[in-house]
Parts: C-alpha cells; structure tokens; sequence
C-alpha cells in the first residue's frame, strides 16, 4: 500500500502522526477525581453550592439541567442531564483520556496527569453532558500562547467549515494552504512543540477517526488558554447553567477574559463550534433524543409530544403502583426530571434516581 502524504488538504490519519498518546484509564480518573475533592477549590466549590440553592424548575424536562438535591459533595450525588439521550446521570462516571503530547515531553519524563487535573472540573462537567460516546477525551498539549491558540482555533473553523469532508473551492484552497503556511512558520520562528502540522495531523485525524463530542488543545503557557473546541451546537453547555462557572485562574484579581480554560460560560455565543458536515461517510447525523432514564433502555420517546403521563408520589411508589406508561413515557410526579417507557423501569432506576428525587420548585 502505498504511503499517505500530509497536505493541508488531504485527510490525515493518527498513524501518520509522530505525537506521543499517553492514556489515563478509567482507574487513573477515579484516582484523580479523589485527589480533586481532597483538596477541594474554594471557587468550584462555592460554584457547586450554588447549583445546590437553586431549584430546579418543574418544566426542567427537556433542558440541560444540573441538579444537587441531597447528600454530601460528591459525584454520585450531582446529576446531569445528557444532551443526546436527555437522562438524568450522576458525575460519577469515568472516562479514559488520550493525551497527544511532544516526544520531548516524554524524553523529560513529565506525567499527564498534572494536564488532566488541570481541568478536571470542566472535563467532568463534559463527561456528565453525554450519556453515549464520551467514554473516551482527547487533548493535544501544545505550548501556544493566547494569540497564537486564537489563530489556530480560526484555522480549524476555516478547514472544518469547507474543507472537512468536503470539496472546497479552490479560492478557499488557496485562503487554508496560505493560513496553513503562516501558522508554521509562526510557530517554528517562536520554537513551539509540537509544530503546528503535528497538531494539524493528529487534530484533523481525531475528528475523523473518533468523532468526538469535542476536542481540548491544551497549552501549558502562563499567559495562555486552553481551548474546548465542540464538533456540534448541541454539545456546548448551557449558558443558564454555567453563566457563572469559575474560571479556573487562582489569581482573584483576574477578570472573566483571564480563564485558563475556555469554558463556554455564554453558551453558543462564547463556544467554538466546528461546523462538520455529518451524514454518510462523515459519520451519523447528530440528534437529540428523549431517551427512558433507565440506563439499560434503548426506548426513545416522540420529542414532538408534550403531553406526558405522570407517576402518583414518585418514582418509587408510582414503580409500585403499576401505573400504564403511554407512548410518550412515565414522568416522576415528584421531580418532573425523568420519563421511563414503564413502572418496571422505574422501580430499576430508584436506587440510583432517589439520590436526586426531590420536590421541583414552582414558577
């Protein structure tokens, strides 16, 4: 077979990348996420208690929603609304992140964990967004300083927008490879690494390859951010949620410009959102779904009816008092965040549900 060339034009694979992948397993997050609340961040914390006081809303059904009803401070008692298949998850749930990172950084023995921790919150917060194909985060550690990363970002926008899985016109060929040629050159005189056709190859690659809800370009520049760049409208937190969410910077004089990572606080309007064209071979069309809450269902509700039946006290005892779902699903009457396709699947999902159950507020 005969050897792939690299252009800014061609798709690239992961094989033909020479970055390093170092992967944090599933046991290496827990072990993360246990360091995290040990030595607990006042801001995300204050941040989360806040979550807590504000009730939800009882027509909280189909909206992204971040509930902390009861318990202690920990992931398991903080549930998320996922944006594909609209349950109710806790955070509790791990994922395993690949890492692509420069041989010198290897050659110098520096762990990947310290890059993970670094945005652990805002990676648990993404994680706890999607209930399908977010097992596995992808990150590319660069050194890229703020210009430098807002450069790149408008790059990828460009080649995604007319180029990924399409047939550019050749004004927009000329427009990327002229683009192209000035991010190298820009971060070979500055001596960045990895340089910038490596990120090229292994971003471009990722996308293709994977299909990921989103990809991080990291950079571990003082005076620099991190990037979160969403292959998809629907994957960018909502700003009703997160309008406040901390910035992660530990200077307190720094203002909401000064954010180490990128965070999308103004939803849609502060997000960087590739636009991929999905359908055939560029993978499946991306759709929000109203899923049964009980996690081993592969119902799917009409999301085009409003009308729901109701449970009489609760998940529970609504479970007990086998109540006939109809084809539009069995709401909570306590809560209003669930639907289940049947009493049997509620009564499944209690245990892990009644964490979370509680009386919704009224409007």
């Amino acid at each position: 077979m005969a050897k792939r060339h690299y252009s800014a034009l061609s798709q690239p694979t992961l094989s033909m990348s020479e970055l390093i992948c170092k992967t944090l397993d599933h046991d290496a997050t827990d072990m993360l996420i246990d360091k995290w609340l040990e030595h607990r961040n006042d801001a995300y914390w204050e941040w989360f208690q806040g979550i807590r006081e504000r009730k939800h809303a009882a027509n909280s059904l189909r909206r992204q929603v971040l509930v902390w009803n009861k318990g202690d401070f920990l992931p398991e008692n903080i549930f998320c609304r996922t944006v594909d298949t609209g349950r109710l998850i806790p955070l509790d749930r791990t994922w395993s992140t690949h890492v692509y990172h420069h041989r010198s950084m290897q050659d110098r023995k520096l762990s990947m964990m310290p890059v993970v921790f670094t945005m652990l919150p805002e990676l648990m917060m993404l994680r706890g967004m999607h209930d399908l194909g977010c097992d596995d985060i992808y990150i590319i550690v660069t050194d890229m300083k703020r210009q430098e990363m807002d450069d790149v970002t408008e790059y990828f926008n460009l080649v995604c927008r007319y180029a990924f899985g399409r047939t550019c016109k050749p004004s927009i060929e000329n427009e990327i490879q002229y683009n192209h040629m000035r991010l190298s050159h820009t971060l070979l005189k500055q001596r960045r690494t990895p340089c910038f056709p490596q990120i090229d190859i292994a971003f471009r690659a990722i996308l293709h390859e994977k299909r990921p809800p989103f990809i991080i370009l990291f950079s571990h520049q003082t005076t620099s951010y991190s990037q979160i760049l969403f292959t998809h409208p629907l994957f960018v937190p909502s700003e009703e949620i997160f309008f406040d969410f901390p910035s992660g910077c530990p200077n307190p004089c720094c203002n909401d410009d000064c954010e180490m990572i990128r965070f999308p606080r103004r939803g849609i309007e502060g997000a960087a959102v590739l636009s991929i064209k999905r359908g055939r071979r560029n993978g499946r069309k991306v759709r929000s779904r109203e899923m049964c809450n009980w996690i081993d269902c592969n119902i799917c509700f009409n999301e085009e009816t409003s009308q729901y039946a109701e449970s009489s006290e609760g998940s529970q005892s609504s479970a007990d008092s086998g109540d006939t779902p109809t084809n539009n699903g069995l709401v909570c009457s306590k809560c209003r965040l669930v639907k289940y396709c049947s009493p049997e699947h509620q009564k499944k999902d209690w245990e892990e549900h009644r964490r979370v159950c509680a009386k919704a507020a009224t409007i």
